[in-house]
Formats: C-alpha cells, sequence, structure tokens
C-alpha cells in the first residue's frame, strides 16, 4: 500500500523549501490546466513564461534527416551501437567533450578556448549549478546574486544543498547594472550578519534582463573573487543568443586577455544547450572550471546526472560539424532579432516599454504605469489578471526578487508566429481596457471634486462618494482583482 502521510517522509521532502511555491511556478500550473493550442483551444492560456528557443528546430531537423549516421538506431550508424550502448565511463565520450569544448570555443566567436579535459557533464544546467553549489560551499553559507535573478536559483542552488543565495540589489536608474559599490555593500552586509560568502553567482547574458554583462565590469568580479578569495560562478546558458550590439563578453575570455593574473582557481562556467539550440530535453548540461579539484570533485558528482551516451554520440557528430553549427548560429541571431523587434514594436504600439535587451528569448517588461499602487501586492494584483482573465502566463518581477514593483519577464521565442500575434492582440486589448477605465475614473475623480466645491454638498448620495471602480463594470478583471 503506498504511502499517502506526509509524516512519513524525510524532512528534505516534506518541506517546501524547494522554491516552487512562487508566482514563478503558479503561471505554469494555470498554463498547464489550460494550455492555448491554435486549433483546439483558441481561449487557453498562452505559455510565456518559459524560456525556450522554438524557432530555429528545423535547422537541427535538417540536419539530422540528412546525417542518419549520428544515431546508433539507424542502418548508418548501428555498427556503433554496442559501443555507445555499454558507455558508462562518467568523464564521458571523449568525442563529446572535445566537440563541446570546440563549440564553446565558437559560440564565443573564438575569443576563448576550452580544454576538453575540464568539461564536466550533468544533467541540464540545473544539475550544473547544483553540482558547483556542493562542490564551492556548505550548508548555510551563501552566494551573491546580482537581482533580478531566474527563480530557479533558490531550487537549483539551495535547496538539497543547504547553502544561501543573497541579493545585490541593482535598479532601474542605470537598467539593473550591477555596480562594485551594490557588490560591496551586499559582501558587507552578508559579513556583518555572521554569513560567511563563498561566491558570486551570475547570469551572463542575464535572465530576465536580456542584456549583457561588460567587459569592464567582468574584469572587477574577477579582481574581487580573487582579492577576497571568493568563487565566481558564471551562468553564461544564452551565450549563443546574442542577437545584437554590444557584442557578448565571456569570463573565459577576459580571464585570458584582461585579467590574466587572477586567481583561476575561482572561476567557473555553467553552460547547456537547452537554449542557445533550443533542446531541453536532452538535459545537456556543463561545468566548465579552471579548478582541478572542482573538475575531480564535480565529475564524481556528475554520476547522478548523466547525459545518456547516446546523447552525447548525436551531439559530438552534430557539434563536430563547424560549417553547420557556423549557419546555425548566424540563422538563429538573425530570427532571434526579428521576433525580438516585431514583439517589442507590438508593445509599443499601445505604450509599453521594455528595457534594452540585445540577448535571451525573452524581455523585460516595464508595466508600472498599471499598477495602482508602487508595491509587491499591486504588482501580483496586476499579474493575476493577467494569467486568468487575459490568460497570458507572464512572469512577475517580484518572482525574479525584483525590489521595484512592475517589472514583468515575458518569452517570446517559444511559438509561432501565430500565436505570437494572438498574445499581441490580447495585451492591446488589455492594455486600452485599461486605459478606458482610469480615463473614466480620472472623470469620476475630477466631478467628485467638483461637487464637493459645491455648496450643499452634504445633500448628495452617498453613491456620489463611492470609489471610482463603481463606474467600472462587474465584469471588469481589475474589479474582480481587488474583490
Amino acid at each position: 500500500m503506498a504511502c499517502q502521510g506526509i509524516d512519513l517522509l524525510s524532512t528534505k521532502a516534506a518541506g517546501d523549501d524547494h522554491g516552487e511555491n512562487s508566482s514563478y511556478y503558479d503561471g505554469w500550473k494555470a498554463y498547464d490546466t489550460n494550455p492555448f493550442d491554435l486549433r483546439h483551444n483558441r481561449g487557453g492560456v498562452i505559455q510565456m513564461g518559459l524560456a525556450e528557443n522554438q524557432l530555429s528546430l528545423d535547422l537541427i531537423e535538417e540536419w539530422s534527416k540528412n546525417h542518419p549516421e549520428a544515431s546508433i538506431c539507424t542502418p548508418e550508424g548501428v555498427s556503433q551501437f554496442k559501443r555507445i550502448a555499454n558507455f558508462q565511463d562518467y568523464h564521458g565520450l571523449p568525442e563529446f567533450r572535445k566537440a563541446m569544448a570546440q563549440f564553446m570555443g565558437q559560440v564565443r566567436g573564438g575569443k576563448a578556448t576550452f580544454d576538453p579535459d575540464r568539461v564536466v557533464m550533468s544533467g541540464g544546467a540545473t544539475g550544473a549549478q547544483e553540482t558547483l553549489a556542493f562542490c564551492l560551499a556548505n550548508p548555510g553559507e551563501a552566494f551573491l546574486v546580482p537581482t533580478p535573478y531566474y527563480p530557479g536559483f533558490d531550487r537549483d542552488c539551495c535547496w538539497r544543498s543547504g547553502i544561501k543565495l543573497l541579493p545585490i540589489e541593482c535598479h532601474s536608474f542605470n537598467d539593473f547594472r550591477l555596480t562594485k559599490e551594490a557588490l560591496v555593500s551586499a559582501y558587507d552586509g552578508a559579513r556583518r550578519q555572521g554569513i560567511s560568502v563563498k561566491g558570486i553567482l551570475i547570469t551572463n547574458p542575464s535572465n530576465p534582463l536580456g542584456t549583457i554583462t561588460d567587459r569592464d565590469t567582468l574584469a572587477m568580479l574577477a579582481t574581487f573573487a580573487t582579492e577576497h578569495r571568493v568563487h565566481l560562478v558564471c551562468d553564461e546558458i544564452y551565450a549563443g543568443s546574442v542577437f545584437a550590439t554590444p557584442e557578448y563578453v565571456s569570463i573565459a575570455e577576459v580571464i585570458e586577455r584582461d585579467v590574466p593574473w587572477c586567481n583561476r582557481d575561482l572561476i567557473h562556467v555553467v553552460y547547456s544547450l537547452s537554449k542557445d539550440f533550443g533542446l531541453p530535453g536532452f538535459r545537456v548540461g556543463i561545468i566548465y572550471s579552471y579548478n582541478d579539484a572542482v573538475v575531480a570533485a564535480a565529475r564524481r558528482m556528475s554520476s547522478f546526472g548523466l547525459v545518456s551516451s547516446q546523447t552525447q554520440y548525436f551531439l559530438a557528430r552534430m557539434l563536430s560539424d563547424e560549417e553547420f553549427i557556423g549557419r546555425f548560429l548566424q540563422e538563429s541571431k538573425c530570427r532571434l532579432v526579428a521576433r525580438h523587434e516585431r514583439f517589442t514594436s507590438g508593445l509599443r504600439e499601445v505604450g509599453i516599454g521594455c528595457l534594452r535587451g540585445n540577448a535571451g528569448l525573452f524581455s523585460w517588461m516595464d508595466l508600472r504605469r498599471m499598477l495602482r499602487e508602487k508595491t509587491a501586492e499591486a504588482e501580483l494584483e496586476l499579474w493575476r489578471v493577467i494569467v486568468h482573465q487575459v490568460k497570458l502566463n507572464v512572469s512577475p518581477g517580484t518572482s525574479f526578487h525584483c525590489r521595484e514593483p512592475g517589472w514583468f519577464r515575458v518569452c517570446h521565442a517559444n511559438m509561432d508566429d501565430e500565436t505570437m500575434e494572438v498574445a499581441l492582440g490580447r495585451i492591446h486589448d488589455f492594455v486600452r481596457q485599461h486605459q478606458q477605465r482610469r480615463v473614466k475614473a480620472e472623470r469620476w475623480a475630477a466631478n467628485r471634486q467638483l461637487r464637493l466645491s459645491l455648496p450643499h454638498h452634504h445633500h448628495l448620495s452617498p453613491a456620489h462618494l463611492s470609489s471610482p471602480l463603481a463606474l467600472l463594470s462587474p465584469q471588469s478583471p481589475m474589479v474582480r482583482a481587488t474583490s
């Protein structure tokens, strides 16, 4: 008989510190219960909370058809079946590690080189982050992370390892750029609380901002890490999804060219094929560390989340095809910039702005003017309307630990053109309805003030003095949001 009592579980299993009890995941649940479909459910929720690149999968499909030998399950590749099916070495296939190192250099424009012997596999970037957390810190110790940051880090880095993530507060007045002053403030604040800071974790390009970290900031971070003997983990899973200037700069390039004197034992890179290639189902995550001890420990831990040898074999063939990879990266860039321009220009048509971005699969959308007040509660109220009434699963900034209410991450590379146009149409309708309600409310407020200024206003009925919401339809989503 199956065990059903939560008291029968371990503290870890029964606890809720996995990080999934946030609005970020609640939006996914709303989508899962009523998913949009162009032909079968046009009234469903459109998934705009999933950072996934579906714009260039046809290129990979075409390559696969033209290279049947890359699969051990075809007549052309079956001669390798026994070797690959019996492969168990958690170092990974030598040809896979060589191809991955070559690909990582190609994605970064050949400005940095990678050693295949430092490539460690994991079950996606999730597994890579957790493995590094186990390798670099003890329970109760902390990493500093610039805000806003990816909500999944709370689960990936903290849930099982027991480490903490402490925010480095960044702000919209300088486009959420990380400054040394903010870093020092966060570091000193943690020390005053008696918390041991073991490292800094950044995403470059940023998720959710869609911006890159410039060379000077990366050099500052490497210098700070060296001076304070803390680790620097750079999550670069969107490195191949930079579609406009300025050009991408990797920490690997910076420590080779700008700060070659820094302590490389403290530098670690996380990469994946889930975003740039749109292959999250392959579960390919990579740890690249310049620290021999970390490479050895991470490799031992990787036995809990290896990439299947069949997947390694296929990818080794594809990633070794430099001509195809070059064409893929260029075409993906063109498609990403076209999608980004169409979506953000569609938002501008109704007065919605976004942080200027040049990378990633999403935009950081500014809805601050649509909040009834500048609070996290008002942001979540607006988010609930967008998810449940407008039926778009966008992600609120509070779930990314953003301290400024009104920002939302909206993904637009995980759908076809027609679905994106439906999403834009829903946004247009919602914004226009909101603007009309605001105009009515402002007129009511002006009329109310006028009545109050007239003689004998004490004879007015209570209805005349009620809230502006009284002018709105009971079916208005904003009315329902306040109930």
